[in-house]
């Protein structure tokens, strides 16, 4: 757990808020528009790293989530950074910053050999976590499903 202020962060799922977060990836996150709520409840299962922002202390005080992140990898060589989002009411205070400090300094990710994120408008935020632009885009491939939620 991590203290700042009036907010925290853990990598406790039992105090993450499955509500808030399915409702903010179906409605508001470009990137997973009509996901549904046990779908993301099984992409928190399968990730070892889930990161809540909270206001409060979770276990302690009266708390409220209004951040998440989650990090799918094996721990050892590779990491995958996604589903990234602090809600409007609480932008412009640092929390997106703070939370991506947590995460880069992580001690389970200082191994990994290749941390990767996709991303439609965020590289400002990014960037100044080491992130880049891929050198050799051409060695990468993807498979995507579109659309990938049935409505």
């Amino acid at each position: 757990m991590w203290n700042k202020k009036e907010f925290s962060i853990s990598t406790n799922k039992e105090f993450l808020d499955l509500t808030l977060i399915h409702n903010f990836l179906s409605e508001e996150a470009y990137w997973s528009k009509g996901i549904p709520k046990q779908l993301v409840k099984k992409a928190i299962e399968g990730s070892p790293l889930c990161f809540g922002v909270y206001k409060g202390i979770p276990g302690k005080d009266d708390y409220e989530q209004v951040g998440f992140a989650r990090v799918i990898t094996d721990l050892a060589t590779f990491a995958y950074l996604c589903d990234v989002f602090v809600i409007p009411d609480y932008r412009k205070l640092g929390l997106s910053k703070w939370l991506m400090e947590i995460i880069t300094n992580h001690s389970d990710l200082q191994v990994v050999r290749r941390f990767m994120l996709a991303t439609n408008d965020a590289h400002a935020l990014y960037s100044q976590y080491g992130f880049e632009q891929n050198v050799n885009p051409e060695l990468f491939m993807q498979m995507v499903v579109n659309p990938p939620y049935k409505q």
